[in-house]
């Protein structure tokens, strides 16, 4: 995959996972998807923005049910 390309794809991730995660600060899925994106060094890119994606998620979803503990709210 072409930087362009992965560049606009982990664009769209950011989008999806800001309108799943509409509770959260978009700071914080920007940087959630940032960092996921950061830990994939490898060659093959082919599949990076699934993999981002996926990790981003994961974090997402800790952080959103975290916050809804704090906050008195069930997950």
């Amino acid at each position: 995959m072409d930087p362009k390309a992965e560049a606009h794809e982990i664009e769209q991730v950011r989008v999806r996972l800001g309108e799943r995660y509409p509770q959260l600060d978009a700071d914080v899925v920007e940087a959630a998807v940032r960092l996921a994106h950061s830990e994939l060094t490898g060659g093959i890119r082919d599949f990076v923005p699934v993999l981002v994606e996926h990790s981003a998620r994961k974090r997402l979803a800790a952080i959103a049910d975290r916050d809804d503990l704090i906050g008195g709210r069930e997950p």
